[in-house]
């Protein structure tokens, strides 16, 4: 374990600055780091995205542009990553895509008088509870017993 050589750091791709207008067509810097390498620079040292992605390397696969300097900057991180997994240090984490998963909400369905709204706020097995419905039947109980004013106000009753 005394021997063991640390693993290099994952290199950052070089790209060019796009000229931006608010800039008046001047780059403010030539060159910015990428977020990762494209597959045409992985692909001069003849290796698979997979493998690169496995080895620790970031791929950005939007990219189509080739920068000798990227290929170099890989090569010299390849030739380091070699040597310290010859001395015994263990491989590096893969970069592999996320698989963001996304759990479907059940509150978040049609919140009105069909099945599917009754089951999202928990009134299937209630039926009409809180909806309208329940409502008017409410309403039409308390004009007949008439404890609502709209059963006296309106009719001129007693």
């Amino acid at each position: 374990m005394s021997g063991e050589m640390p693993l290099p750091p994952v290199p950052q791709p070089h790209v060019n600055s796009v000229p931006l207008r608010r800039y008046g067509g001047v780059l403010p810097r030539p060159i910015r780091d990428g977020k990762g390498f494209s597959l045409g620079e992985i692909k001069a040292l003849n290796l698979t995205e997979h493998e690169a992605r496995l080895l620790g390397v970031y791929v950005d696969l939007r990219r189509k542009t080739v920068h000798e300097e990227n290929i170099r900057i890989l090569k010299e991180y390849l030739i380091n990553l070699r040597r310290a997994l010859e001395s015994g240090a263990p491989l590096p984490d893969p970069t592999l895509p996320k698989e963001i998963v996304v759990k479907r909400d059940v509150s978040k369905v049609f919140k009105g008088k069909t099945a599917a709204g009754r089951r999202g706020r928990g009134l299937q097995s209630v039926k009409y509870r809180y909806t309208h419905h329940y409502k008017w039947k409410k309403k039409k109980r308390e004009r007949l017993l008439k404890k609502r004013h709209e059963a006296t106000r309106h009719k001129g009753g007693d």
